[in-house]
């Protein structure tokens, strides 16, 4: 069976990494655990992760490092911050580099299955905006999907009208052939 998500746990307490592993392998998540930052961006870096949990406070690099990382790398995996310092402070930081969620300790298991089902929730949208983050590499490549889109939604009103004005420049073109060969003909007979 194939996994529904691959999540990537950063906490420096191993049983909270086995709760979560625990928890989601049980919903067909696969799920991976790191001690600290550096293991978790050595990680991230191996291999494909489609969610993030990290605990805010952990020796060397903070979550909010690994959190501003890994969205500096993959702006569209979401990251979810998991703290027991939970101050307004602390959120508003955690908002700034743009995670998903920010939870408190200690964490029910349901409320851990309801984030991954609400963050792996893909709507055709954010599927598109992904898309476009992607290809943002070069800066004309919005203006350039942009034009595509709208080529897309004008295509059949430009048919159409090919469509009506093909007789009028068929006739029109016919009516300036025979006036030509008139003109000549005329000419020729003076």
């Amino acid at each position: 069976m194939q996994a529904l998500a691959k999540v990537l746990v950063v906490d420096d307490d191993a049983v909270v990494g086995q709760s979560f592993n625990r928890v989601l392998s049980e919903k067909g998540y696969a799920v991976s655990t790191a001690m600290n930052g550096h293991e978790a961006l050595s990680k991230f870096a191996g291999e494909k992760h489609d969610v993030v949990f990290t605990d805010m406070k952990m020796p060397g690099m903070d979550g909010i490092e690994v959190a501003q990382r890994i969205r500096a790398k993959s702006p569209w995996t979401p990251v979810v911050v998991v703290t027991g310092y939970g101050t307004p402070a602390n959120e508003a930081a955690a908002a700034a580099v743009g995670v998903a969620d920010f939870l408190h300790k200690p964490l029910l298991p349901e409320v851990i299955e309801e984030v991954m089902e609400r963050i792996t929730r893909k709507p055709i949208v954010e599927e598109i905006v992904h898309e476009v983050a992607e290809q943002k590499s070069e800066p004309r490549s919005v203006g350039r999907t942009l034009k595509n889109v709208g080529l897309f939604f004008a295509a059949p009103f430009i048919g159409l009208a090919y469509f009506i004005a093909f007789p009028f420049i068929g006739l029109g073109m016919l009516a300036r052939f025979a006036f030509q060969a008139l003109a000549k003909r005329s000419a020729s007979q003076k």
